[in-house]
């Protein structure tokens, strides 16, 4: 069968119907071959077992040519992840050094399917496992996927109207509801699509610049890209704001907020879930006359949920809004949106290029695509947030944040009983902070590091790590983290996670007792 079949026209679909399958079934086979939330041996075991099992790119069938009938090694046939042992006429496996060069010819559309997906599951992390709970990284919803197909296939351009005409509308038709989600009082609020957090903060320090506020201010608990965004942009370094207990103080902020500045707020910090006092904040911008941006990255979506939505009590005073459905929306990457209260503020995005929105195109009704985005070519990220989102309402995805919330503060409770653990605090949303006991005892933030390191080398579990000032005197201390995007897993799920934690530690602390270099 033929390699450079389109997706789409006569017999695309059918050709997809063909391929899918093969993918779904290299992806089961090297999930199988995983057998944990991520592959044992590091980095290093990784790259080592890529290169043992590719070999020198471009050796394989070498007298495949496009349209011809395509050899696809049986099931049986195929060595580990996926790749067929070396026949007579292949070449031995290259060094590391030999890599890098690209085929010359193909092996085919099912044998690379077949080959390269198994190995892309075999060699991945695996956010649908309980123990892969590092970092805001979702297990995607089925649904998503299956559109995401579609969109690939149908492949329109959202640059420009004559690319992507229903897309387009979809999208403008999504982005009006979820600017409604956030502002739901404003006049006149919009949304456009971005490629996450960290673009939304671009936008919202972009647009606080064309509005001329030019000097950021943000929470020593803000995401990093508030520092890059401000570099990006020619802006001033922002001024960081104390925080207790990972929320930014408003007392503090009053002190040095001054006009011309715009604060940084955070709605679920990265290392904590907590919320920063979204009300009282907007009060001293309104105050000091400073625009406020909120980072709702990671909490936003709670707005879908009845039960949550208080948590997020003054968002809907921000002047923008960052929201992000690769996280909470289990979207797959990237999924990220960006909301103004004044739909006139995303005017600063408007550009002009003669061929994608002339002037005269404009007036007779073609609708501007290019002033919705920073970028020019994007990918149609909306239609598999909007076919989500009309599968399960949202209502349906407020319960499936709810869930992740409950049975964060279900694992908090258990880590508070559990005789190895300390807990940092009551989680606010799905991120539970904990510390092995042995660490306060004997080995230190080095032994967290190390017990983190250790459960990602074994592949046994992928946890994250947060630097929380915790110490003596407000020093830094280092603290695991468990990051709950799974929206069907229970509490007892994660107890096993917790006593390898806690057996790990204590490994951890005899080996390095016992190292020479220890001593």
């Amino acid at each position: 069968m033929r390699a450079d079949g389109l997706a789409g026209g006569d017999g695309g679909a059918d050709r997809l119907g063909e391929l899918i399958p093969v993918a779904l079934r290299a992806m089961a086979v090297g999930v199988a071959e995983r057998g944990g939330p991520i592959p044992a041996g590091g980095p290093a075991a990784v790259a080592a077992a890529l290169v043992a099992e590719r070999g020198e790119p471009g050796q394989a069938a070498t007298d495949f040519e496009p349209g011809e009938p395509e050899a696809v090694p049986a099931p049986a046939e195929l060595g580990p992840a996926g790749f067929a042992p070396p026949g007579p006429h292949d070449a031995a496996p290259a060094p590391a050094a030999g890599r890098g060069a690209l085929p010359r010819r193909g092996v085919g559309a099912e044998a690379a399917l077949e080959q390269l997906s198994r190995l892309l599951a075999a060699g991945s992390a695996d956010p649908s496992d309980p123990a892969c709970a590092a970092h805001l990284h979702c297990p995607p919803l089925a649904v998503s996927v299956a559109a995401d197909v579609v969109a690939s296939a149908l492949n329109p351009s959202m640059d420009s109207w004559d690319q992507a005409p229903v897309a387009s509308e979809l999208e403008r038709e999504f982005t009006t509801g979820i600017a409604r989600l956030c502002y739901p009082g404003a006049a006149l609020p919009d949304a456009v699509v971005t490629t996450g957090g960290t673009e939304s903060n671009l936008l919202g320090l972009l647009l606080a610049r064309e509005n001329g506020i030019v000097q950021p201010v943000c929470g020593a608990n803000a995401h990093h890209s508030v520092a890059r965004a401000a570099w990006l942009l020619g802006l001033p370094a922002p001024i960081v704001v104390p925080c207790e207990g990972d929320r930014l103080l408003p007392d503090a902020l009053d002190k040095l907020l001054t006009p011309g500045c715009v604060v940084v707020a955070t709605a679920g910090t990265t290392n904590t879930g907590t919320l920063d006092p979204l009300p009282e904040i907007a009060a001293i911008c309104r105050r000091h006359g400073a625009r406020l941006h909120a980072d709702a990255a990671y909490g936003g979506m709670a707005l879908c949920s009845d039960t949550l939505r208080p948590k997020l009590a003054g968002l809907d005073l921000a002047d923008s809004v960052a929201l992000d459905l690769h996280k909470f929306g289990w979207q797959p990457v990237a999924a990220g949106l960006f909301a103004a209260r004044e739909a006139a503020d995303l005017g600063a995005l408007t550009v002009r290029a003669e061929y994608l929105n002339a002037d005269d195109d404009t007036e007779a009704g073609l609708p501007d695509l290019l002033g919705r985005s920073i970028r020019t070519s994007r990918r149609p990220d909306a239609f598999r947030m909007a076919v989500t989102v009309h599968a399960l309402g949202t209502d349906g995805l407020g319960a499936l944040v709810e869930r992740c919330c409950a049975t964060a503060t279900e694992v908090a409770r258990r880590v508070e009983a559990h005789p190895g653990l300390r807990l940092w605090g009551p989680p606010e949303l799905s991120t539970v902070v904990l510390r092995p006991l042995v660490a306060d005892e004997a080995g230190g933030d080095e032994l967290v590091a190390r017990v983190r390191r250790a459960l990602l080398e074994a592949g046994t579990a992928v946890i994250g790590r947060a630097a929380l000032p915790t110490g003596p005197g407000g020093a830094n201390q280092l603290w695991l983290k468990l990051t709950l995007l799974h929206p069907h897993t229970t509490a007892d799920d994660y107890l096993p996670l917790l006593d390898r934690i806690v057996a790990t530690a204590c490994a951890e602390l005899v080996a390095g007792r016992e190292s020479p270099v220890a001593s």
